[in-house]
C-alpha cells in the first residue's frame, strides 16, 4: 500500500481511509477517474462514475473504470435507492445548478455522502477579494470568465448548509496549501475541506 501512497494527494488517503474495503462508491463529477482508480486500488471497491467531459471519460475508459457521460444531475436518477455505500462528490460540487435537492437524491442512493471543495473563504481569496479581483487559487484556477463554478462556498457555510437541513457531520478534513492537514482556522487557512455526512 505504501508504493499506491507515492505522489498521492492526501485528500485521496484521507477518503480512502473512510471507506470501507469493497464497498460500492459512486463518483459524481470523476472527471479523469484518478479517485476512483485509488480507491480501486487500495479498498478494491466497487466504483462507478458519472462525468460530462468526452475527454475525461475516454481517460477513464483508458483506465478501465466505468463511467456514464452524463450530468451529474440527470446521469443520477437513474439509479435505484440504496445502490450504493457512498456517493462522493469531490471538487464537483460548486458546478452543481441545485446543490440542495441533489443532495436529498444522493441520500436516496447511499447513506454516507463524501463531500469535498475548495475553500473560498481561504486567506489567499480573502486577499485578493480584498484588492478588488475575482480571487485565483491553486483549488479555483480559473478567470472568471472561463470558470465552471455556479457558486461559491466557505467552511462555515458548508456546516451552516448542513445544520440547516439537520445533515450529521460524521467527519472533517481540512488541507491547506501544501498538501498538508490543517487542525487550526480551517475556515481561513485551508484551502480545501472534505466532510462526511448523513442523515440524523
Amino acid at each position: 500500500m505504501t508504493n499506491k501512497n507515492i505522489n498521492t494527494p492526501l485528500e485521496y488517503r484521507k477518503i480512502a481511509e473512510i471507506i470501507a474495503p469493497n464497498s460500492k462508491v459512486l463518483d459524481l463529477g470523476c472527471g479523469t477517474g484518478e479517485l476512483m482508480r485509488y480507491l480501486s486500488a487500495v479498498k478494491h471497491v466497487n466504483a462507478q462514475g458519472i462525468e460530462i467531459d468526452e475527454d475525461a471519460i475516454y481517460s477513464c475508459v483508458e483506465k478501465g473504470l466505468t463511467v456514464f457521460h452524463s450530468d451529474i444531475e440527470g446521469g443520477i436518477k437513474a439509479y435505484p435507492d440504496n445502490s450504493f455505500d457512498y456517493v462522493i462528490m469531490y471538487n464537483s460540487m460548486q458546478e452543481i445548478k441545485k446543490a440542495d435537492s441533489l443532495f436529498e437524491e444522493c441520500f436516496r442512493l447511499s447513506k454516507k455522502i463524501i463531500v469535498g471543495f475548495p475553500n473560498f473563504a481561504y486567506v489567499s481569496a480573502r486577499k485578493d477579494l480584498f484588492l478588488g479581483r475575482s480571487p485565483v487559487t491553486k483549488n479555483l484556477p480559473y478567470e472568471w470568465y472561463n470558470t465552471p463554478n455556479l457558486r461559491f462556498l466557505s467552511i462555515e457555510d458548508f456546516k451552516d448548509f448542513c445544520k440547516k437541513r439537520k445533515y450529521k457531520i460524521l467527519k472533517e478534513f481540512f488541507f491547506g496549501s501544501r498538501g498538508k492537514e490543517v487542525k487550526f482556522l480551517p475556515n481561513l487557512l485551508a484551502q480545501t475541506a472534505v466532510f462526511v455526512i448523513s442523515k440524523n
